[in-house]
């Protein structure tokens, strides 16, 4: 891994211009009572706004401008998506489950998917009027995907899946589900996984709300009693799955500019600060100025991996780096909000709280706090595992 090529800072005068229109966009479209807490997974009282708005998106060419033009896309540089990104999550996201399809489940298909596949599936993506959800996560498992045991046994020409997920978004709303599934032996751990695409009115899907503080779409779990699956519904090779899942995840782990939100909240800090009269005690300029730093390092090491793909290399240990940069600062902008705040902030619906809320869940989406910093020092810092002396099965594992 490069980790030390040039990169230049400066958008061009095109992404500038995308950037202004795209705001533009923004300003217009969305409801005039738009007051969804920026960061959060929804609800169904803005389903459908976030619905028409990702349509419409859609329509002016700018959901999915970067995916390839046979697609629906603009083939619009990965800079220009990550614009998209900002500006979506500055604004409170409100594609709403659109930005997984936008961000690492269309672009899992057009890699992996078969042409009938992408002939399928694409199209409604492109056209924001498809919800999918990710089912990886298990209850033994959690973010060790290697050790899934959600089986899809081979029967003919389909699959018989049985197993549970858990912690899966939008599985209440979604007509589709990601599912990552083992087709091989437990012993084969991450060479024995398959990824299917399944509808989710399938016979034998259950979908159980599990309650949450980040939104009413943030959490289900899954159960799959003898779900009938074709053959024909397997994303890539059988026991390939855990290549896609790595291409998936690395898009993921930073298709979500939470250093944008984290800026706006402390902006927010900084004026309340200043109306109560103590923004220039040192404890307070402290405070923000070490959390908006969090935040400019998050933003600088997503766009290491941003350039990453612009210049069409493979992924690498850098999103597990910019996703663990992106956590801290995360919880760096709670932990200032909450203590400057104090109690007037973590009212229900008031900015602390919402903060705070947020910081709690950012550690577990996309893989939890914890393996990400495993991954970093095993796959950027080459050391061993701890418990078995040897390299884990990741990007480099792979090649």
């Amino acid at each position: 891994m490069d980790a030390f090529s040039t990169m230049d800072f400066a958008w061009s005068e095109e992404e500038e211009r995308f950037r202004a229109e795209l705001e533009g966009f923004v300003v217009e479209h969305l409801p005039e009572d738009w007051d969804r807490p920026p960061g959060s997974l929804g609800s169904s009282v803005w389903s459908p706004a976030t619905g028409a708005f990702a349509q419409a998106l859609a329509q002016h060419g700018l959901l999915v401008p970067s995916w390839p033009k046979e697609y629906g896309g603009n083939a619009a540089s990965s800079w220009q998506q990550q614009i998209v990104a900002e500006v979506m999550w500055a604004n409170g996201e409100p594609r709403g489950p659109q930005y997984m399809n936008v961000n690492w489940i269309g672009p899992a298909l057009i890699e992996f998917g078969t042409d009938e596949q992408r002939e399928r599936f694409l199209g409604p993506m492109a056209a924001g009027s498809v919800v999918w959800c990710q089912g990886f996560s298990e209850p033994d498992a959690g973010s060790d995907l290697a050790s899934i045991r959600t089986r899809a046994e081979r029967d003919g020409t389909s699959y018989i899946v049985n197993g549970r997920k858990i912690w899966t978004s939008y599985a209440d709303t979604a007509q589709y589900c990601f599912l990552l599934v083992r087709t091989g032996t437990d012993a084969e751990r991450h060479r024995g996984l398959s990824v299917v695409l399944v509808p989710m009115d399938t016979p034998g899907i259950e979908v159980r709300k599990i309650p949450a503080i980040v939104g009413d779409h943030a959490f289900h779990e899954l159960t799959f009693t003898d779900v009938v699956v074709p053959e024909s519904a397997r994303l890539g090779a059988e026991n390939g799955g855990w290549a896609v899942v790595v291409r998936a995840l690395a898009n993921e782990r930073v298709g979500l500019p939470r250093y944008i939100r984290g800026e706006q909240v402390l902006d927010l800090v900084a004026q309340w600060a200043e109306g109560a009269g103590i923004l220039e005690q040192e404890r307070v300029l402290a405070l923000l100025g070490e959390a908006f730093a969090a935040c400019e390092a998050a933003r600088v090491l997503v766009y290491r991996v941003v350039d990453e793909r612009a210049k069409g290399r493979p992924p690498s240990g850098l999103a597990n780096v910019a996703r663990v940069a992106a956590v801290e600062a995360e919880r760096m902008v709670a932990d200032a909000t909450v203590e400057l705040m104090g109690e007037e902030g973590l009212v229900s619906g008031r900015l602390a709280d919402v903060q705070h809320r947020n910081s709690l869940a950012v550690g577990l989406a996309g893989g939890t706090f914890e393996v990400q910093l495993n991954l970093v020092s095993q796959l950027v810092l080459d050391l061993p595992r701890s418990e078995t002396g040897v390299r884990p099965a990741g990007p480099s594992a792979e090649k």
